[in-house]
């Protein structure tokens, strides 16, 4: 069976308040990016009594045993007959983005095998399961607009009705570490609910839809910056980075006209936001 998980944008994320356990709430909203995709084979490995797992495409540096797909298959053998298999994984979303590629490999891999081995795990379950991977990957379980709180894993539905909008994805050659993320972040609730925020008028989201990590990346990585910038210039609607970086997105009315260097990673198309 093969599937195709999928990158993710975050619409806003503000950091709430910082939690006893040492972690943060947030509130953010998760949209899927369904046209930009890795790829995810996995078959019975009639071979070998022992699991395969072979990667094309970006490097990954993990360990077999560490990648989120392996864990998922870990994690359904505690409860599931799950035969050896033969698992390929060609990356095109690159770690370290703020894309979730790494929890949608997960999250898509869980719903891969509940289906091609019909284990009967209902939704909810695959989303507390997905949850323990990491706190995004419940939601590629429904992989639909999203509203996010806790540590990225409360959600409720988005209520504004999606429109197509054409996104412009630009990803430099440049990795935030969660620790710089956090640093000098003062956390503080929005005025406002961040989904009654997405209910307004888009034009005012560049105003209102902040993504609270942006200060400190954008201090000491100006390029992320101008990438905002020149999407504005060229004519956005809203630009932000996603989640805690590097990925830098511009949403337009139209597709617009920009070329840019050989040395960023780029996708562009239509999405619903």
């Amino acid at each position: 069976m093969v599937v195709f998980p999928n990158a993710k944008i975050n619409l806003g994320l503000f950091i709430t308040e910082k939690r006893p356990d040492g972690f943060h709430n947030i509130e953010t909203a998760f949209f899927p990016v369904k046209g930009f995709t890795d790829v995810l084979e996995v078959i019975e490995n009639t071979d070998s009594s022992n699991d395969g797992l072979s990667t094309s495409g970006i490097p990954t540096d993990a360990k077999p045993e560490d990648n989120l797909v392996i864990k998922a298959l870990k994690l359904l053998r505690n409860d599931h007959q799950i035969p050896s298999l033969k698992i390929h994984l060609h990356k095109a979303i690159p770690s370290g983005a703020g894309l979730g590629g790494g929890s949608s490999d997960a999250a898509f891999m869980l719903n891969l095998l509940n289906q091609q081995f019909k284990l009967g795990i209902s939704t909810e379950d695959l989303e507390k399961k997905a949850a323990k991977l990491g706190a995004d990957c419940a939601f590629f379980i429904r992989n639909t607009p999203t509203i996010a709180t806790g540590i990225g894993n409360e959600f409720q539905p988005v209520t504004r009705k999606p429109s197509k909008t054409w996104i412009e994805l630009i990803i430099p050659p440049i990795h935030l570490s969660t620790p710089e993320a956090y640093q000098n972040i003062k956390p503080q609730k929005p005025y406002i609910h961040l989904d009654k925020i997405l209910t307004k008028d888009p034009e005012i989201w560049k105003d209102e839809l902040i993504n609270d990590f942006e200060e400190n990346a954008f201090t000491k990585h100006t390029e992320l910056r101008s990438i905002k910038e020149m999407f504005y210039n060229k004519g956005a609607f809203y630009s932000a980075m996603s989640g805690s970086g590097s990925a830098v997105f511009g949403l337009f009315r139209k597709q617009p006209e920009i070329e840019w260097p050989e040395k960023y990673i780029t996708w562009s198309g239509e999405i619903e936001v």
